[in-house]
This record gives C-alpha cells, structure tokens and sequence, in this order.
C-alpha cells in the first residue's frame, strides 16, 4: 500500500503570517468506532482556522484522519482530541472543528470545539452595502 494511516501532523510556513485569514476544509469521510458497540461511527469534519507561523499540510492531516478509522472513541472525546493534535501542530490564532456524526438510533450529533491564541483579537468584519 503507497500510504499508511498516521498520526504525525506535518505543517508548513505560513505564506502570509502578517495577515489574519481563515483556511477552511471539509473532511466527509471520517470514521471511528462506537467504543460501546464496535460499529462504525461516521462524520463530515469541518476544520476553520486563522493560520499563526505554520499550516497544516493536506496529505499528512488525510493520513492522520485516516489513523481513526479503527479507534473506538465518544464523539465528543475524538472531537477534542483532533482539535487539540492539529492546534499542537500549528499554534494557530484561532482553529474551529465541526464534527457533524451521521445519524444513529435516531439521533444526530454535532460537535464543535474552538481554541483561540491567547493575545489573539478578531478583526472586524466589513459590511459592505
């Protein structure tokens, strides 16, 4: 097989560090186990964040979701814990998961976990006419 999941989250250097943008991505095929069940659990990731001096680069961060796929674990718990291994990573100005878990006994869960730099004050947004 060419590629192998892991859990090392590889960045890059910010190309533009003196400026706040926000870099967002969309996982839809993350999976994990029911740690009650052993059923597979399936979620649509949603990532958001305001790079600081590094970025996380896309083929490690696909391996890394990857590396899941056979770990049993609550939502809320994995939720968390893929927040804090890519702010780890990055020391990002501010980073947003979504996890978004397909439907299961009738129910839907969503969690959303943020990390915000301490030093770190959001600009304010322009409202154009």
């Amino acid at each position: 097989m060419p590629s192998e999941p892991s859990r090392q989250l590889e960045t890059f250097v910010n190309p533009n560090p003196e400026r706040d943008y926000t870099i967002r991505m969309q996982m839809p095929e993350f999976t994990c186990l029911c740690p009650k069940t052993g059923q597979p659990d399936f979620a649509t990731l949603d990532l958001a964040y305001v790079p600081d001096q590094h970025c996380v680069e896309l083929k490690s961060l696909k391996l890394y979701i990857w590396s899941y796929r056979d770990v049993g674990a609550f939502h809320e718990a994995v939720t968390n814990q893929i927040l804090g291994d890519l702010v780890a990573a990055t020391q990002p100005r501010f980073m947003r998961l979504s996890a978004a878990f397909y439907r299961r006994g009738g129910i839907d869960t969503t969690i959303v976990a943020e990390h915000r730099a301490p030093a770190w004050i959001p600009p304010t947004p322009v409202q154009l006419p």
